[in-house]
């Protein structure tokens, strides 16, 4: 519910079926979900890049870096996570109207919330990309050392920690790095795109190669 009175929600006199014939595709989010660490952004960056190779109009928004920004007044904090992604979602429906192919990097641990951003969008509008990589692996990745700073009492509420993650029942796409090289897990999600008809199949042949 707004808290705004006296506003009324003005259509555009461009809508979003036309603005994605001009770009030439279908507009989502790709929303990736997992534990710190288990390769979201990784994957999420790649696939962006692969896109705008093929000249497909596409964007990433990423957790740390929206708290720079749109969400620096939030902590992790069970409410501010929820407000976090919440703000989010009704970032990437506008990006999906733009006609945008969006690609979200948040660990947005709660099913809850995850379920409320698909509910923003039309049923083939969000692709939970659930990156289902063990905790073990995400620890051994972790530059940061923010698992063991959890472990020893000096970050509070960290997921996979002192923290729950509520993984995805019915994810669209489903990816374990810690059993398949990079290229791989970016080839399943564009795989996806293609057999679903987000993008035009004759894309398929010219990805580049990933190191």
């Amino acid at each position: 519910m707004t808290k705004s009175e006296n506003i009324t929600w003005q259509d555009s006199k461009v809508n979003k079926t036309q603005r994605q014939a001009l770009i030439g595709h279908k507009s989502a989010v790709l929303w990736f979900t997992g534990l710190s660490g288990s390769g979201k952004s990784t994957i999420a960056n790649e696939v962006e890049k692969q896109l705008f190779n093929q000249q497909i109009s596409s964007y990433v928004l990423d957790g740390d870096n929206v708290r720079f920004g749109l969400n620096s007044n939030l902590g992790f904090s069970a409410d501010d996570r929820q407000e976090n992604i919440r703000r989010i979602g009704e970032v990437s429906k506008l990006f999906v109207d733009a006609g945008v192919i969006t690609l979200t990097a948040f660990i947005s641990p709660y099913r809850a919330d995850r379920d409320k951003v698909r509910a923003l969008l039309a049923a083939d509008e969000f692709i939970e990309v659930y990156v289902d990589t063990p905790i073990e692996v995400c620890e051994q990745r972790d530059v940061k050392q923010l698992y063991a700073k959890a472990r020893r009492g000096e970050i509070t509420g960290f997921t996979g920690i002192d923290a729950p993650y509520e993984a995805p029942v019915n994810p669209e796409i489903t990816i374990n790095t810690a059993e398949q090289p990079l290229a791989a897990s970016v080839a399943q999600v564009l795989d996806y795109l293609h057999e679903n008809d987000y993008i035009d199949l004759d894309h398929a042949k010219d990805f580049e190669a990933i190191d």
